[in-house]
């Protein structure tokens, strides 16, 4: 990646701070119109970034907010109950950051939370639409070039957040069967971004298509990711990724039970044979909204617990790598997470419309974009594959999969 970046002299804001607070609030401010309308939240980002968000991980000495994973997912989740796709855009973003966080190269390291330190979004091209099963093999080239450098060509597609970033991050195979990276500007001859998502759910991602176009890449851009086939050092990066995803889904089962309270609070009747003249009054409505409270707190509570298995990943790291027994306690926990969140998390979403009936299911009010959002959000990795290597692991001993992908 380039150097020429500047670190920003501002403070950046810090979880839990005030600042955030009337941040997020703002943020969540015409969030179900922006939805429905298919407004692009391009202003909300460029608050985030001026209030230097994106630093939040990096350590205070070095210009950042000092947060622990802890604090980083507790704000991914208030983040998210005021708007899931700004809280989803940002997903590769802080997957960026934790990369240089933990880097065993002290010159990339330093290359990557520069760029992060100058208030730079980080967006990703992975994954593509390709007969290769999901995972570790890419249609996309990274060839290198007579004089130094490499060229880049190919076609991502699900490029989460790329829209709003100033990088990208893609992946690519390189002549020799192995796999490659490359971090790139956005502006760069031949990167395209199409705003193209058409997914039901997560709607504002701009979740589509990066074209690469004999793309030039500096030496000091590139970087080696290995033999696809031999991916055995212990890692738990993939763990955050994923458990990224459920933080989101616990932001938006937050925002199902803030819109439950409002609805009953604002319907001033009920059916004559319910159990009381209004809403407020009903016990079972009331028993609806508590059950839709509780499911968001116990979600919250799973992120959390799964969050400080990845600290203590994070903390165990030497020259780049986590011990095994760390990374491996980190992918149990977040794929346990994914697995219990969503046994409950869009039926939970759905039960809104128990409490409101059938006026909350008009458009203006846009409700349904819970379900939407959380199901879609739950799509990134299959439930089944999860809970069937959840099992492996507890009766066989089995390793999990060693890709970004789990």
């Amino acid at each position: 990646m380039t150097t020429d970046t500047v670190a920003s002299t501002s403070t950046p804001v810090r979880a839990g701070s005030p600042e955030l607070r009337a941040l997020l609030d703002r943020i969540a401010v015409d969030a179900d119109v922006r939805d429905r309308e298919r407004i692009a939240p391009f202003e909300q980002i460029g608050w985030l970034k001026q209030a230097g968000l994106g630093r939040l991980r990096v350590p205070v000495a070095e210009g950042g907010g000092g947060a622990s994973l802890r604090e980083l997912f507790t704000t991914l989740i208030e983040l998210a109950e005021a708007d899931s796709n700004v809280a989803h855009i940002l997903r590769t973003h802080f997957w960026f950051v934790e990369q240089q966080l933990q880097s065993g190269d002290a010159a990339s390291r330093a290359r990557g939370l520069a760029l992060v330190n100058a208030d730079r979004l980080v967006g990703n091209g992975f994954s593509e639409q390709s007969k290769h099963a999901v995972g570790l093999h890419f249609d996309t080239t990274l060839t290198p070039e007579d004089g130094g450098g490499y060229r880049l060509d190919g076609e991502k597609f699900y490029s989460t957040g790329t829209l709003y970033s100033d990088y990208t991050q893609i992946w690519a195979a390189t002549p020799d069967g192995r796999i490659a990276g490359a971090v790139v500007p956005l502006d760069r001859d031949g990167v395209t971004v199409e705003d193209d998502w058409d997914g039901f759910g997560q709607r504002l991602t701009a979740t589509g298509t990066t074209r690469l176009d004999n793309v030039r890449v500096e030496e000091e851009e590139y970087f080696d990711l290995g033999d696809p086939d031999h991916q055995d050092d212990p890692v738990y990066q993939g763990a955050f990724l994923q458990l990224y995803l459920q933080a989101v889904t616990v932001g938006i089962l937050r925002s199902v039970r803030n819109d439950a309270v409002a609805l009953v609070q604002r319907r001033s009747r009920n059916f004559s044979h319910a159990a009381a003249g209004s809403p407020a009054e009903d016990r079972q409505v009331l028993q609806v909204v508590g059950e839709i409270s509780a499911d968001a707190f116990a979600a919250e509570a799973i992120v959390l617990a799964a969050a400080d298995r990845l600290q203590e990943a994070a903390d165990s790291v030497v020259d780049g790598l986590p011990t095994a027994a760390a990374a491996e306690a980190a992918q149990l926990a977040a794929a346990q997470a994914k697995v219990a969140i969503d046994r409950f998390s869009y039926a939970t979403a759905a039960r809104l419309f128990d409490v409101g009936g059938a006026s909350a299911t008009q458009s203006v009010h846009n409700l349904d974009r819970h379900w939407r959002n959380a199901r879609t959000a739950s799509t990134h990795n299959p439930t089944f594959l999860k809970a069937s290597a959840i099992g492996d692991h507890e009766v066989n001993g089995a390793a999990f999969p060693g890709n970004a992908y789990f």
